[in-house]
């Protein structure tokens, strides 16, 4: 049994927030909320021309998330210990500002504002960092073809996002956990070590562990 009722694990592209948020559900008998962003049809195209489609695909991001945090949180399993997800709702904040102009993200800041208090915050926040080298490797490995030409200098805004977003909250339990060294899919001591981490508790701050 964990010690919260709704779990957040976030992190950059690759950096394993679905193989976790999975394999935590599953042996916890947990609510998972996976974020279903496949059918985006803006994703290919912004990969092409982010300029061009940046904004569109951000704006249907937001609209997607919030739809699905909305009525998966708001109805409660019973038959549940708790609820996991490979997301949270800041997300969308976080890449808009890394990948819009200033007079976009200004009007989307705006929606974001809107939607983001009808949504109840994780009991904890769980962020897997992994350096960008490391991030392609993973992302090669699941073979997604749009997402095989992503630059490292996109990697590393979305990173110094989390970093900025991360600095700045004084009322959330934030645990950092540098992965580059584990591997908690294929090797399950690495995976023990990740669930005794993060079933501890924590009050809000920031806590960064090095397993």
């Amino acid at each position: 049994m964990m010690n919260y009722n709704f779990i957040a694990i976030e992190g950059n592209i690759g950096a394993g927030k679905t193989s976790l948020a999975s394999l935590i559900a599953t042996e916890f008998n947990a609510k998972l909320i996976l974020e279903q962003f496949e059918d985006n049809s803006f994703l290919p195209k912004f990969y092409e021309d982010p300029d061009k489609y940046a904004f569109p695909l951000e704006m249907s991001f937001l609209a997607s998330r919030f739809q699905q945090l909305k009525d998966q949180l708001g109805n409660r399993d019973l038959f549940k210990s708790f609820t996991i997800s490979d997301y949270y709702i800041v997300k969308s904040l976080i890449f808009a500002q890394k990948t819009l102009v200033e007079d976009e993200f200004k009007l989307y800041t705006r929606f974001f504002n809107i939607i983001l208090n009808q949504l109840p915050r994780p009991d904890l926040f769980v962020y897997l960092y992994v350096k960008t080298p490391k991030l392609q490797e993973n992302i090669k490995i699941r073979g997604r073809s749009y997402e095989q030409d992503i630059k490292d200098e996109y990697l590393d805004k979305i990173q110094d996002g989390y970093f900025e977003f991360i600095k700045q909250q004084r009322n959330l339990p934030i645990l950092i956990i540098d992965t580059n060294n584990i591997d908690f899919v294929k090797n399950n001591d690495d995976y023990r070590r990740m669930v005794s981490i993060i079933n501890k508790e924590y009050t809000p701050g920031v806590y960064r562990i090095i397993p």
